[in-house]
């Protein structure tokens, strides 16, 4: 639903009754993945898709029907030989379907339109809603905030809700969507419960200051790992277009100016690849002390003790200092521009998700540190 937010948000402010049907499950080999979405308006208008082939009539139908009814439906759509016809769709796939109509006197439609309202303006939100379980409570629906607030519920036990809360914003901190199980015991229903939680968020800032070749391949993996990726620098002759042609902005200012102007936040990652003093120290001195994700500074072991030096001469404590990763990225052997990026992306990685960067090979460690459940996670059981 929430990848058509931003119609489906109009749709809300011009009081529109729909309904909407959202790919909650896919098995072989399917065109669209959990959480793509069709709606359906009472005056038949469509948009949005759920497969991209010869299902969307059919799915066009249940969402006229629901509309009708007022009732959500499930449906699971199989292809064969002779309709797999969709690109990437080949025989054998399977996508289940759900169905949920919001209308104005749809005691969920506010919930709905909380998180439609945030995705459309591009504000992080998860919507929870139940897949499979007790009839009463499907068409319900939570609303997830980064804060940890919350909109509407499920009526079945406080727990439930909060469990459901707690798991859509691990699902939100990862920006994943996907199924989530819970079992009977945990669902404090009296049945075992399947949700689909769709995450909506902004991309993560990543700012990389410095136009030097190194940051030319940095922000190629940045836009990789899916970071929305500036380029800072005072130099205009170095900060362009034809250089940093995968940059999402460029901005031509002095480094420590633009991110005292700039919004970031805890994802935000802050790499400073000037290694030039002039530069360095106004810029790290203030970055040290903002709620971002990473700070990440390039140089020499030499130029990261004279930097450390000339940054207490400014100021910095040894408790802001600690936060500084210098020289940056990790112990990779890299030598190229593009190993050295590789190098400085997994030292990102490793410090969101909690990892050590040490080999899994003979590590008794988990190969998952960040604690949330991905798609088709599942809780056995919640005391």
């Amino acid at each position: 639903m929430l990848d058509i937010a931003e119609e489906l948000n109009r749709w809300v402010g011009q009081g529109r009754d729909f309904a909407v049907a959202t790919v909650v499950g896919v098995g072989g080999s399917a065109p669209r993945t959990p959480g793509a979405a069709l709606a359906v308006d009472a005056d038949g208008t469509a948009v949005g898709s759920v497969s991209g082939g010869c299902v969307e009539g059919a799915v066009y139908e249940l969402c006229a029907q629901a509309l009708r009814d007022g009732e959500p439906v499930l449906e699971r759509f199989g292809y064969s030989d002779e309709d797999a016809f969709a690109v990437g769709l080949t025989c054998g796939g399977v996508i289940d379907v759900l169905v949920t109509p919001v209308r104005a006197a749809d005691p969920a439609r506010p919930v709905f339109a909380a998180a439609l309202a945030a995705a459309a303006q591009g504000r992080a939100a998860a919507l929870a809603r139940i897949v499979s379980g007790p009839a009463e409570l499907l068409g319900r629906a939570l609303t997830v905030r980064p804060d940890g607030s919350s909109e509407g519920g499920f009526g079945a036990h406080p727990e439930l809700d909060r469990t459901v809360a707690a798991e859509a914003g691990a699902f939100l901190d990862a920006g994943r969507t996907g199924t989530l199980e819970i079992g009977e015991q945990g669902s404090r229903c009296g049945a075992p419960l399947t949700l689909l939680i769709e995450s909506s968020v902004p991309p993560p800032r990543m700012i990389v200051f410095g136009a030097i070749d190194f940051a030319s391949a940095l922000v190629r993996v940045g836009r990789f790992l899916g970071h929305h990726v500036t380029v800072c620098d005072a130099r205009p002759v170095f900060a362009t277009r034809a250089r940093f042609p995968d940059a999402d902005e460029i901005v031509v200012e002095w480094p420590h100016t633009y991110l005292e102007r700039t919004s970031v936040d805890a994802r935000t990652v802050l790499c400073v690849l000037t290694h030039d003093a002039k530069f360095d120290v106004p810029l790290l001195k203030l970055a040290l002390r903002l709620p971002v994700a990473y700070v990440g500074a390039m140089g020499s072991r030499r130029t990261h003790l004279d930097r450390n030096a000339r940054l207490r001469e400014a100021g910095v404590t040894d408790l802001e200092l600690a936060r500084l990763r210098s020289p940056i990225g990790l112990d990779l052997g890299a030598r190229t521009t593009e190993e050295t990026a590789l190098s400085i992306a997994a030292e990102i990685v490793a410090d969101r998700r909690g990892g050590t960067g040490v080999p899994l090979t003979g590590a008794h460690t988990p190969i998952h540190h960040d604690g949330t459940t991905g798609p088709a996670g599942r809780i056995g059981s919640v005391a």
